[in-house]
């Protein structure tokens, strides 16, 4: 054992290419489209993918071309990954730039490839293309993997109207 830290561990603007590119764990959260309000800037994350996005393996379809295709697919540095609100939490890039150590389900962490579809951590077989979704507005939800339990109750404790009868 050579005793050297695991690349994934180093700081991000150590990291070469390849190293960088390994760090995504292919959960596709990045390619869903997100809505800004516009009074109060906040960032709303929805269920429709990019066009390029295949929607059974959460994996770009022509990732070495997808800004020829989608010109405004947002090319992550280290840089800029700390800087990204609306990455979801799990984003090994928002991680990392945090200085967190990546969660169990990483496959670099595992070795498995398949780990965050079986954690419930990507959009495959969960989004629907932009090319058929319609207004963003009727998509949104939040980032993949985020507890319920962080947000408010949709509904008011106590039995529904219609438990009485």
């Amino acid at each position: 054992m050579t005793g050297e830290t695991p690349f994934w561990e180093r700081p991000l603007h150590t990291l070469n290419r390849k190293e960088w590119e390994a760090l995504c764990d292919g959960c596709g959260q990045c390619c869903l489209h997100k809505v800004e309000d516009a009074d109060t800037g906040e960032i709303y994350h929805t269920n429709v993918a990019c066009k390029l996005l295949n929607l059974k393996t959460a994996q770009c379809s022509d990732y070495p071309n997808r800004r020829k295709f989608v010109p405004d697919c947002l090319k992550l540095t280290p840089a800029s990954a700390g800087n990204l609100s609306w990455l979801p939490p799990s984003c090994a890039y928002r991680l990392r730039a945090d200085g967190d150590p990546l969660p169990e389900w990483h496959y670099l962490v595992c070795g498995d490839r398949n780990a965050v579809h079986e954690a419930g951590m990507s959009v495959a077989g969960k989004a629907v293309s932009e090319t058929v979704a319609g207004p963003l507005e009727n998509h949104i939800v939040w980032p993949y993997g985020q507890d319920d339990e962080d947000y408010e109750e949709l509904e008011p404790e106590g039995p529904a109207p219609w438990d009485n009868r």
